[in-house]
């Protein structure tokens, strides 16, 4: 009841700083149940896909074969990178094949490879990261914009009283009581958002490590010619 009395009582600046917090908890939440689901999905995922393209017997087939457990296109990026270097290879003049002594040909091959992959990576890395900068904003954001909303509101019932000419304790708990629910509206959006982007930036770490890895080894394998 004295939630619905503060309302109520609220100005345009309250009003705005609640719906502000409730859109910030509606958005960390739903970031959160969608990463958790793809995480969890992309971690076997990441596993098979590799599993698949290193017992494939062609690059041909490696490349469907990594596409058939990649539901969220984290892996193949990569392996389309290094097709297309292997591509280079034969159709570019710019990498026709050079004396072994000059180690131009091997040079060409891995910086070409050095850079498709790069660019596969970042692009699978950023696939991953997607709503991390959204759960960090809520966390970081979320307590200020609740204190606003208490002080904006202490001040309000303040004046208030003020008005009335009659100023007392009893008088002023309840207004003040119900102003600070904001901060603790503000709290309640900013700890879940920070464990959701602690525990979910875990997972993700480990799986941008396999990527790296991955894609350190398609280099290699480019740049040998394999």
């Amino acid at each position: 009841m004295s939630s619905l009395h503060w309302w109520r009582s609220g100005d345009a600046v309250t009003h705005t700083a609640a719906l502000v917090l409730l859109l910030m908890s509606v958005a960390s939440w739903v970031v959160m149940l969608w990463k958790l689901r793809m995480l969890q999905r992309a971690a076997p995922d990441i596993a098979r896909s590799q599993a698949a393209f290193w017992q494939a017997p062609s690059w041909d087939s490696a490349a469907s074969a990594a596409a058939a457990f990649d539901r969220d296109a984290l892996v193949l990026p990569l392996v389309a990178a290094a097709l297309e270097t292997r591509s280079l290879e034969t159709h570019s003049p710019a990498l026709a094949p050079v004396p072994p002594e000059s180690g131009s040909f091997h040079a060409s091959v891995a910086a070409r490879a050095t850079r498709l992959l790069r660019g596969a990576l970042l692009a699978s890395i950023a696939r991953l990261q997607y709503g991390q900068v959204l759960l960090a904003t809520v966390g970081a954001t979320a307590p200020f914009v609740g204190l606003l909303g208490t002080v904006w509101g202490i001040y309000h019932a303040l004046t208030a009283l003020a008005g009335s000419g009659q100023i007392s304790v009893e008088r002023l708990a309840g207004p003040v009581g119900e102003a600070l629910i904001m901060t603790a509206a503000g709290l309640a959006v900013a700890i879940p958002a920070v464990l959701g982007y602690n525990l979910l930036g875990r997972q993700v770490a480990r799986l941008e490590a396999e990527l790296e890895g991955f894609a350190h080894d398609l280099r290699e394998l480019c740049s040998a010619g394999g």
